[in-house]
């Protein structure tokens, strides 16, 4: 199988993962902060698609669909309850996208083409881009929990 193939296989699940979560959220916080991240797979999968037409086709032996396929560390429904009890979905992000650079650097170091292997880094590399994306996305969303103002523009009245 093609490995941009199986990467963009894998962000349109998280993108639907992400869709699914915003459906179901309940807050309308919960849902921006899922529309924004389903909207950064889509994006991410844009890039794949022209990192795809520029690199020549990789394949790697073994690689197939249930191999490419979006492992969540929890169910939508779990993710959901979770949230309940902990809002800070800072962590589940992160993790299901460490888990993807893991994924192709594990997939790199047993890779024996050098063109596949070098592929297979670009992609780590891609994802951990994605993972700033990921960053800056929550910290929008959070901004309005942990801004504090200066106190000289907090008292706005003449005196």
């Amino acid at each position: 199988m093609n490995i941009f193939d199986c990467a963009i296989k894998i962000e349109e699940e998280t993108k639907e993962y992400y869709q699914g979560l915003e459906a179901e959220a309940m807050e309308p916080e919960m849902k921006v902060l899922f529309s924004m991240l389903a909207a950064s797979e889509e994006e991410h999968q844009r890039k794949l698609r022209r990192l795809r037409k520029r690199m020549t086709a990789a394949h790697l032996d073994g690689l197939t669909v249930n191999v490419c396929r979006f492992r969540p560390l929890l169910s939508q429904k779990e993710l959901l309850e979770e949230t309940e009890r902990d809002p800070n979905l800072y962590r589940f992000a992160v993790s299901n996208e460490e888990q993807d650079i893991r994924f192709y650097e594990e997939l790199a170091t047993a890779a024996t083409d050098e063109t596949t292997r070098k592929c297979l880094l670009i992609l780590a590399e891609e994802e951990r881009r994605h993972l700033q994306k990921v960053t800056n996305i929550y910290s929008f969303v959070e901004t309005p929990k942990t801004f504090l103002a200066w106190s000289e523009f907090s008292n706005r009245q003449e005196l």
